[in-house]
């Protein structure tokens, strides 16, 4: 009676046209059943395991340590367990930084070991504009970890964390609404009126204090809105050639678009601005306020309700009812105390460059400069994005 072994087998080495189709052909000769297969090549050396289950493991062995010599690739085989390890939880964890450090790096993997997580996999998404990776976690609570891993970002300025559940719902999200001003954009759009109408100091306090919490924004709106009265046509077109997208906020907003996205733009700033950019970046959905003009001049007044803290967690709710999307396959981004509200109530809210009431409160923050460093946390990685752009160019 023949007994079934389980064997892992690594191979390593050069990496080498045919080598994987040799393996399997040896693999193929014993009568192996494959139960996994992992292989990664980094800088032009392999690596690649395989699982199998075979009743002879002596002729596998002898076969297996004769394709590696004519190779010239190391072999190494070890017996293991047939049963694979049941978990109860899954996560995925999203490292990014400027140069994600070994010491980063062992904060982040120490915090998920605490956390009772086993890592199963990690993956580079991108080495520029920032170093992230992606690792497969199983095991512990995702709670915990979440909790553990927040903390290690807090005490690491220089690192980003993003942890989200291994489940169809994160390879499922379909609908970005993002705040605009700090955001989207580098600017306050208001300050850039104010800069054009002569009162850009007294509007930029105002704005800086209202984007902090310390005053109530639709109060302080209103004042800084009467401060602009008068300014005529001409100055709001200067305004708006001083506007400054957020680097990669294109790439960000192009590939949404490949994938299926649908993207919103949701702003306590105005709609002269928010509707010229929903046609250059191809963006759906848009709300902002709308300033009265009469005459070719700003009257100093806001028409209609103001958009608020909650018209933006309001204004998610109603899109992704809209676009047929489940609350829990949205993202949310936004700086501002303002946005707080969205971002708690979409499945991923990001604290993208945030004020520090925002980064205390959110559950996930970005602190580089780079927008489409979101993509990274959706599983996207630099290489995909430059080949979809490279078969555009062509």
């Amino acid at each position: 009676m023949s007994i079934i072994r389980t064997l892992l087998i690594r191979v390593s080495g050069p990496d080498q046209l045919g080598v994987s189709a040799e393996l399997f052909e040896v693999l193929s000769e014993i009568g192996a059943v494959i139960k996994d297969i992992e292989q990664i090549v980094v800088r032009r050396r392999l690596t690649l395991d395989v699982l199998i289950e075979v009743d002879k493991s002596d002729d596998a062995l002898k076969d297996l340590l004769l394709f590696g010599y004519q190779r010239g690739l190391q072999i190494d085989v070890e017996e293991v367990d047939g049963e694979p390890t049941e978990y109860t939880e899954q996560c995925v964890v999203t490292l990014i930084g400027r140069n994600v450090t070994p010491e980063e790096l062992k904060l982040a993997t120490e915090a998920i070991s605490n956390g009772k997580g086993n890592i199963d996999r990690i993956i580079r998404l991108s080495r520029y504009p920032v170093m992230s990776y992606e690792l497969s976690v199983n095991g512990g609570r995702m709670d915990e970890i979440r909790q553990r891993l927040l903390q290690v970002a807090a005490d690491t300025p220089e690192l980003d964390i993003a942890v989200q559940p291994l489940n169809l719902s994160r390879k499922a999200k379909r609908l970005v609404v993002l705040d605009v001003d700090s955001t989207l954009i580098q600017n306050e759009v208001i300050d850039l009126l104010a800069e054009q109408a002569g009162c850009g100091e007294q509007v930029s306090k105002i704005t800086e204090r209202a984007m902090n919490g310390e005053l109530n924004f639709e109060e302080s709106l209103i004042e800084r809105v009467g401060l602009l009265q008068g300014l005529d046509e001409l100055g709001i077109e200067r305004a708006w050639q001083n506007l400054t997208l957020t680097p990669g906020a294109r790439t960000f907003c192009r590939t949404l678009g490949r994938l299926g996205f649908t993207t919103a733009i949701v702003s306590g700033g105005f709609s002269i601005f928010t509707r010229r950019l929903q046609r250059e970046l191809n963006i759906k959905h848009a709300r902002a306020n709308e300033l009265e003009i009469v005459d070719g001049r700003l009257t100093g007044k806001v028409i209609g309700p103001i958009v608020t803290r909650t018209t933006k967690a309001d204004f998610l709710h109603e899109i992704a009812e809209l676009e047929s999307v489940p609350i829990d396959q949205t993202v949310a981004v936004g700086d501002g105390a303002n946005d707080l509200d969205m971002l708690s109530v979409a499945g991923l809210g990001i604290a993208f460059n945030a004020k520090p009431i925002v980064q205390d409160s959110a559950n996930t923050t970005l602190r580089v400069p780079y927008l489409d460093a979101i993509l990274f946390m959706l599983g996207v990685s630099r290489e995909e994005i430059e080949a979809a752009d490279s078969l555009d160019a062509n």
